[in-house]
């Protein structure tokens, strides 16, 4: 059984970064796409960056430039730097695996951007 979970959340200034990470367990790690989804206050759950098992990346727009996901697969870990973060990128943020459209999510992780 896949389980995922997120560490690296946290309160950063605006203009700050953070980096969150995805340890991946229980499957074969290469063979999931891997994606960082946000939930923000008032607001449905978003797409804002995946990697494919190529590792072709994707991200939501205003993210881009900004945000970077990667994966380590000797590692099982997915990551996705945060720079020049915005009181708007305030979210929870939630680890998802999906293969063959079966998809596993982790319990998502608080970043707060604020001064």
């Amino acid at each position: 059984q896949v389980q995922l979970v997120e560490s690296g959340g946290g309160s950063v200034q605006p203009g700050g970064s953070l980096t969150l990470s995805c340890k991946f367990s229980g499957g074969d790690f290469r063979a999931f796409t891997m994606a960082w989804y946000r939930r923000r206050p008032g607001q449905g759950r978003e797409l804002v960056a995946a990697i494919t098992t190529r590792e072709r990346t994707l991200y939501t727009d205003p993210v881009k430039g900004r945000f970077t996901i990667s994966r380590d697969n000797p590692e099982r870990t997915t990551t996705l730097q945060m720079t020049n973060l915005k009181p708007e990128d305030t979210a929870v943020y939630v680890c998802n695996a999906e293969l063959d459209l079966r998809e596993t999510w982790g319990q998502g992780i608080q970043v707060t951007v604020s001064s």
